[in-house]
C-alpha cells in the first residue's frame, strides 16, 4: 500500500449505510448531515445495493472494478459496527477474493477489531489498510494501544476532525504508522481546529520519517491566534498551500 493514500484509481464501495455515533468526533458527522437533507436516519444501519460491487462484473465479464483500484470501504457507516455483524463475513471473502484490489476503511471502533475477523487474517491481509480515527487526547490514549498492537499489515492514523493538542509522542508511530493524516471539522457546527496542533504533529512524523498529510483546514480555522472562517470548497486547497505534507 503507498503511503500516501491520495490516488488516482479508486473507487468508492459503501456496502452498509449508518452508523451510531460513539464520540466527540462524531458530533457534526458528514454523514448525519448529508442524510438530514434528505430525510434519511443515519442511525439505521441497512446493506446497500452495492453490497457486493467488487464481485459484480460487466457484460464481457470483465469486474467493474478493474484490478489495481484503491477501494474506499465503507465511508459512510463504520466497517465494524455491531449491527453489521451478520453481514461481515460475506464483506471479508470479497476482500479476499479480490486479492488484486486494495481496500482501505477508516473506524473508530478499533476496539472492535479481534472479534470481527475471518479465520485466516493471521496478522493480515496484504490488500487491506486499516486506519483508526483518533480526534482528541482521551481517544487517543484509549484507541491508540489497541491500534498499535493489532495485526494489520497497513496502518494509518486519522487525526480528523483534530479537536485539541493531540500528544503523539510516547507512541513511536515511526516503528508502525505509514501514514499521518491531520484536518479540522467542515460544515456549520463545526469546531476551531489550530494550526499549532497540526504543526506539533506534522513534526512528529518529521522527526519519526512518517509520512504526513495536511489534509483540510476546516471551517474554523485558527493560525497565529486569529480566527478563520473557511469556505468549504476552499478547505483542501488552503490545506496544500500550508505546504506541510511530508513524504519520507
Amino acid at each position: 500500500m503507498p503511503k500516501n493514500i491520495i490516488e488516482s484509481k479508486s473507487k468508492m464501495w459503501n456496502l452498509w449505510h449508518g452508523c451510531h455515533k460513539l464520540s466527540a468526533g462524531c458530533q457534526h458527522c458528514y454523514v448525519y448531515r448529508g442524510d438530514s437533507k434528505r430525510g434519511i436516519d443515519s442511525s439505521i444501519i441497512a446493506k446497500t445495493k452495492n453490497f457486493d460491487l467488487p464481485i459484480q462484473k460487466k457484460r464481457n465479464g470483465e469486474y467493474k472494478i478493474p484490478s489495481g483500484s484503491l477501494v474506499y470501504t465503507c465511508f459512510t457507516s463504520d466497517f465494524f459496527v455491531e449491527d453489521a455483524d451478520e453481514w461481515r463475513k460475506e464483506a471479508w471473502e470479497m476482500i479476499r477474493l479480490r486479492s488484486d484490489l486494495q481496500f482501505m476503511m477508516i473506524t473508530k471502533r478499533i476496539d472492535r477489531f479481534n472479534e470481527s475477523l475471518p479465520d485466516d487474517w493471521g496478522e493480515g491481509y496484504d490488500n487491506v489498510t486499516i486506519c483508526c480515527t483518533i480526534e482528541n487526547q482521551d481517544r487517543t490514549d484509549y484507541r491508540l494501544p489497541i491500534y498499535k498492537e493489532a495485526p494489520i499489515k497497513h496502518k494509518i492514523l486519522i487525526c480528523e476532525p483534530l479537536l485539541e493538542r493531540i500528544d503523539l509522542s510516547s507512541y513511536e508511530i515511526g516503528s508502525w504508522v505509514e501514514q499521518v493524516v491531520v484536518g479540522g471539522e467542515s460544515g456549520y457546527d463545526a469546531r476551531p481546529c489550530n494550526f499549532d496542533w497540526i504543526m506539533e504533529l506534522h513534526d512528529l512524523c518529521v522527526e519519526q520519517n512518517v509520512s504526513f498529510w495536511f489534509k483540510q483546514t476546516g471551517a474554523k480555522f485558527v493560525k497565529e491566534g486569529k480566527l478563520y472562517n473557511i469556505n468549504r470548497r476552499l478547505q483542501h486547497s488552503q490545506a496544500r498551500k500550508a505546504g506541510i505534507n511530508f513524504q519520507p
